[in-house]
């Protein structure tokens, strides 16, 4: 699995999250997203890699424009010794 960390430009509210979450979820077939307005940046967890222009493409009809992209190995958080 990995994890895609996007710049959204123009998000100003939970509504625009909402948006840009909805836009992903729907191009493309992710285990999670999410948005959030104050960083400026959608969180993508995926099976496979998404390339960068197919994410921009998505966004386009939405307003809002991706400004930085990328993309690592996700690492489930651990949950402070609780579950070994």
């Amino acid at each position: 699995m990995v994890q895609i960390t996007v710049g959204v430009d123009g998000m100003a509210c939970s509504m625009c999250e909402a948006h840009v979450s909805d836009a992903i979820r729907k191009a493309f077939p992710v285990k999670k997203v999410t948005a959030n307005h104050t960083k400026g940046q959608a969180v993508i967890v995926a099976e496979n890699e998404i390339a960068e222009a197919d994410i921009a493409k998505a966004l386009e009809p939405t307003g809002y424009r991706m400004v930085s992209y990328s993309c690592a190995p996700y690492q489930k958080k651990k949950l402070f010794g609780i579950f070994g």
